[in-house]
């Protein structure tokens, strides 16, 4: 029986999601190997370095994915940062470093060489030449043993890997997302026995095409001596994306799912979430679920929320979950997030009472009408930073003495009338909690800004305006190492609305004597 059902019942256009691009092969910022030994200090061990905290990959001088190999419980950008927080105010800037090896539970790896000498792995700095990473120590080893499995059936199935400058060949990348969702194990055993879906990238367009008996036969092998009655279970679903696109890209915008679970679960933040395997999904969960736990612990209990970026919506429902909201509205560009969102949402605890809105919309097309009715903003924007007509928004409302001045000299619509705005403005996906809120009419603005930041450098520059004339200030700042091995931080901030409040110690007088 042929695995390919028709696409009327399994095909989906699901274009690649949310805004850590997986359009184009991750290559870390190192430098190729002779740049690792002269420009980096981190390729040589100082003084102080451990060996307890050293790489020690085999593919570190060939690889692109790492560039620090010392110290990976302390990129050297964290120093700079603890500098920049300090002269901000925030003297007890924290960085939480996580496991440091076997963090990554995601890949995206090009296939390419023969199908006798299959090469799966990440592109060689600068170039278009694969470099094989079979025991990369930063791969979850469920991705390792993934990798291995698919090479052996390129092998004996005589899969040709695709060939770039010629545009043949027939599987381009593999995806391989590591979920260690698993409760018939006890917790502690969960993560080294995770199960992966494995995402094929198949160069052609759909399942009519001539090499689709290949792709079938790929799939039973991997299923096979990987599935659920293999020696060893390491497989939990097999999709492909179809792509023939000469670009960059890795994916197109054709899914199918093969064999094995279409659910793709994960238990982070305190809650199930969904992910398929066009979505965005964080590499390192474990450093994720940590930021997660401290962001909540920054949301008051009670709260209105608006996440933005907001994605499948992993943040907001984990706030939603833990922190008796009374209201979270998400907004996301991309409509293939909805998908996931509802599947997630579906699995909240039944007694959460908390109104739930996802709009389809741009988050940088009329801000604040989205943050109006909320006094906390979550944003987790592209490593690009907000956009500015945000950033203007959060400057306006702070410019604001109270909510009423806010509503009466800012808001003041005409009546709506372009009908794809109107649209957005509705909520795609809606959940009435027993206080029926209605945020629209909602005279609340936010309070309190919680910021996560992928990428340094912008978000210096957003906070530096966000803080300009007073407008907010910073309370909090944390680091956590997604990704070690790289000079890339995770950062969580937390602003407050207005300046900063210096609290003065009241002098004591003297005691009058009796």
């Amino acid at each position: 029986m042929s695995l390919l059902l028709p696409p009327t019942i399994l095909v989906t256009a699901r274009p690649a999601l949310r805004h850590r691009s997986s359009a184009v092969v991750a290559v870390s910022s190192s430098s190729n190997c002779r740049q690792k030994s002269t420009l980096h200090a981190e390729a040589v061990p100082s003084s102080s370095s451990s060996t307890a905290t050293a790489l020690n990959c085999q593919h570190f001088q060939v690889c692109s994915g790492c560039s620090q190999e010392w110290d990976l419980n302390r990129p050297h950008i964290v120093s700079e940062a603890s500098r920049f927080f300090q002269e901000l105010g925030v003297s007890d800037f924290s960085f939480e470093s996580g496991i440091l090896w076997e963090w990554r539970c995601r890949a995206k790896l090009a296939i390419r060489g023969t199908s006798e000498m299959p090469l799966v792995g990440l592109y060689e700095e600068g170039t278009h030449s694969v470099v094989d990473i079979p025991a990369c120590r930063a791969h979850h080893p469920s991705v390792n043993a993934a990798v291995k499995l698919l090479k052996e059936g390129i092998s004996v199935l005589d899969i040709q890997p695709y060939d770039e400058d010629l545009g043949t060949g027939e599987l381009r990348y593999v995806q391989i997302a590591t979920t260690t969702y698993s409760t018939s194990l006890p917790v502690a055993a969960r993560y080294q026995n995770g199960k992966v879906q494995v995402s094929l990238v198949w160069n052609s367009k759909n399942e009519l095409s001539a090499s689709s008996e290949k792709l079938n036969a790929l799939a039973a092998f991997l299923w096979k001596n990987g599935g659920p009655r293999s020696n060893t279970h390491l497989v939990h679903s097999i999709w492909v994306n179809f792509q023939t696109s000469t670009s960059n890209r890795i994916f197109g915008n054709r899914w199918m799912h093969l064999l094995g679970h279409k659910d793709f679960w994960e238990r982070i933040g305190g809650i199930d979430i969904s992910l398929d395997p066009a979505s965005f999904g964080q590499a390192n969960t474990q450093a994720f679920n940590s930021l997660l736990r401290k962001l909540q612990s920054y949301v008051p209990y009670g709260s209105s929320v608006v996440d933005l970026y907001a994605g499948a919506g992993i943040i907001g429902l984990s706030v939603a979950a833990t922190r008796k909201c009374r209201s979270v509205k998400f907004v996301e560009i991309n409509k293939e997030s909805k998908l996931s969102f509802e599947k997630s949402l579906s699995r909240l605890p039944k007694h959460i009472d908390c109104s739930i809105f996802w709009h389809n919309a741009d988050a940088s097309a009329e801000p604040l009408h989205w943050l109006r009715g909320s006094n906390v903003v979550i944003v987790d924007p592209p490593r690009k930073g907000l956009d500015q007509s945000l950033l203007d928004a959060l400057m306006v409302i702070s410019s604001q003495k109270n909510s009423k001045a806010l509503s009466g000299s800012i808001i003041r619509e005409k009546e709506e009338k372009r009908p794809w705005v109107l649209r957005a403005r509705e909520a795609t996906v809606h959940v009435e909690s027993k206080s029926r809120i209605n945020w629209e009419k909602d005279q609340t603005w936010p309070e309190f800004l919680i910021y996560i930041s992928c990428g340094w450098e912008s978000f210096k520059e957003d906070c530096r305006f966000l803080l300009s004339n007073n407008a907010w200030h910073l309370e909090k700042a944390h680091g956590f190492n997604f990704f070690p091995g790289t000079q890339s931080i995770e950062v969580l901030a937390l602003f407050k609305r207005g300046p900063r409040v210096v609290q003065t110690k009241k002098k004591l007088g003297k005691k009058k004597k009796p």
